[in-house]
């Protein structure tokens, strides 16, 4: 990160001093007595130069609640997926491309259920240390172009590759 010059500074500076809360801070009842007052308190300025950063967007993220008749089903394994992906042998950034392609496909398919693989170390137990892809996947889901059309996002049961596998359960399209 570059520092700023004198003259963004200065900019900087009054753009700090020209900022004003949205609602009125509502005041502390005045104490009774003068001695008893307590000595104010400097008001926290942000530093020159050191702008904050800007709220996150709010963007659909990948739905953590399903009724409970799915959440049932899915942790018994009783629902077949309607498309498998499976990210053996591939990199970051191919599995994340491939990610993005085949979400794109099982939506435009009508699909309900994605089962994406990720894999686990061979006879690993819990809790067992995740690999990269499998660490990026919330991320990747969540920044996702696809994200609103993600209801949710679960362990796979065991039959479907337990802990080196995740149900991605996608939502219903909407009817015009």
């Amino acid at each position: 990160m570059r520092r700023l010059n004198s003259e963004e500074e200065r900019l900087w500076a009054r753009v700090v001093e020209s900022v004003r809360p949205l609602a009125p801070r509502i005041a502390a009842p005045a104490p009774a007595t003068p001695e008893a007052a307590p000595a104010p308190t400097p008001k926290p300025r942000q530093p020159a130069g050191r702008p904050q950063a800007p709220p996150p967007l709010s963007r659909p993220v990948p739905g953590a609640t399903l009724d409970g008749s799915w959440d049932r089903l899915l942790s018994r394994g009783l629902v077949q997926p309607d498309a498998i992906l499976d990210l053996h042998g591939h990199n970051l950034a191919t599995a994340h491309h491939l990610l993005d392609r085949r979400l794109e496909q099982a939506i435009g398919e009508g699909a309900r259920l994605l089962l994406l693989v990720t894999g686990k170390p061979p006879g690993a137990e819990r809790p067992v240390k995740r690999g990269v892809i499998r660490a990026a996947i919330g991320d990747w889901l969540a920044a996702s172009r696809h994200a609103g059309r993600i209801a949710a996002v679960r362990n796979a049961h065991p039959r479907h590759g337990g802990l080196g596998a995740l149900y991605i359960v996608l939502r219903r399209p909407r009817r015009p």
